[in-house]
């Protein structure tokens, strides 16, 4: 479901014990972001190993800015699916007093800066003296927010994120707690920028890639179709744009499984349903996931 990668079946390694392996789209938040493996074992003898060890083969790509961000626009009226991508989710506070003090302090920022050079100043020719230059009038501070795009706008916000927030590895924190540690690991960096734009109206999500994670956010063009641009949360930076090609797990924060529908789940884990009968003992359980 990934426009910059392509999967293909490679090969399956399942014995007779499985009954069943299907996969299905992870509850009304997975928006085609992930899909979950369902491997069923009716029973399994004492001493037995059951195997459902599928490969698959991916190719993927970088991604490059686009030419032209003039058009493109925040969602007025995002539908159903971008809707998905504006809420609230583990870790990911959107509305948070905090989130929208910052997004203020940033649209502040945005709006008193300079507006974008329109080249360098003409440099007088030979025949012009001292005295017949004229010096300008000095004006008052332009209010350049009629001129920013929404393309600026989110880079305001991922500017903002980069400079206020120091990379550190460490535990799994909340955009808030980022926010006021003013440092996190890619994962906490992630959902600072996903909730500033969820906030600010922008569709957001995080992506997650073997041993790292990143952001994307979503914005339309002329016709209203959506588009999705990744950023980089941590490294060199890189925004509207991904120029390392990595394996895509999964994109999205927020999803739900049929059993466990309290839980909401940040990312697709790994988990064992049992049914034990009389006598039996502990199975031992290994789950593989594995970049060849």
């Amino acid at each position: 479901t990934c426009p910059e990668q392509e999967v293909q079946l490679l090969e399956q390694d399942i014995t007779e014990q499985v009954d069943n392996l299907d996969y299905r789209p992870l509850g009304a938040f997975a928006g085609g972001g992930a899909q979950q493996m369902l491997i069923t074992i009716p029973y399994l003898p004492g001493g037995e190993e059951a195997r459902a060890i599928v490969t698959f083969e991916v190719h993927t790509r970088t991604i490059l800015p686009p030419e032209d961000t003039s058009s493109l626009r925040i969602p007025a009226k995002p539908n159903r699916e971008l809707k998905r991508f504006l809420g609230k989710s583990p870790l990911i506070e959107t509305k948070h007093t905090k989130i929208k003090r910052a997004l203020k302090e940033i649209k502040a920022k945005l709006a008193s800066a300079p507006p974008p050079s329109q080249g360098g100043a003409e440099t007088p020719n030979d025949s012009t003296t001292e005295d017949d230059a004229t010096v300008p009038e000095e004006d008052e501070p332009e209010d350049t927010t009629d001129k920013i795009t929404d393309w600026q706008r989110v880079e305001a916000i991922y500017d903002f994120v980069q400079d206020h927030v120091k990379y550190v590895e460490g535990p799994d924190k909340s955009a808030v707690k980022t926010l006021a540690d003013a440092s996190g690991d890619c994962q906490n960096i992630s959902a600072l920028f996903v909730a500033l734009c969820r906030t600010a109206g922008v569709p957001a999500r995080i992506v997650w890639v073997h041993e790292h994670n990143y952001a994307e956010f979503c914005l339309v063009d002329p016709e209203g179709q959506p588009h999705w641009f990744p950023c980089e949360s941590s490294g060199t930076r890189a925004f509207g744009e991904m120029p390392l090609a990595r394996v895509i797990l999964q994109k999205g924060d927020n999803f739900k499984v049929p059993e466990r529908p309290r839980e909401a789940l940040r990312y697709a884990s790994d988990y064992l349903i049992g049914l034990p009968v009389p006598g039996s003992g502990k199975p031992r359980v290994k789950y593989i996931r594995d970049q060849l």
